[in-house]
């Protein structure tokens, strides 16, 4: 697959905030819908790709993004 945009460090932060501040847990299509500023859908999963790699967010077996990073107030309510 050849890539066309890589995120730029503000893009990531944007959809990592958008996660953490989402009031239940968004699937793709409505984490990227629901953002702040357009972002081309390579390019969102692209940085989401990134946020896994890197520890900071899972998907459930539905598909919803968790955010598991550092100080996760729904994740604690959770276990």
């Amino acid at each position: 697959m050849k890539v066309l945009h890589e995120p730029q460090l503000d893009t990531i932060l944007m959809i990592e905030k958008a996660i953490i501040d989402a009031e239940d847990y968004p699937t793709k299509t409505q984490l990227w819908r629901s953002l702040p500023r357009k972002v081309q859908y390579q390019t969102f999963k692209r940085a989401l790709d990134y946020l896994e790699a890197s520890n900071k967010i899972i998907y459930d077996e539905d598909g919803a993004i968790i955010y598991t990073g550092v100080d996760n107030d729904k994740l604690k309510a959770l276990m």
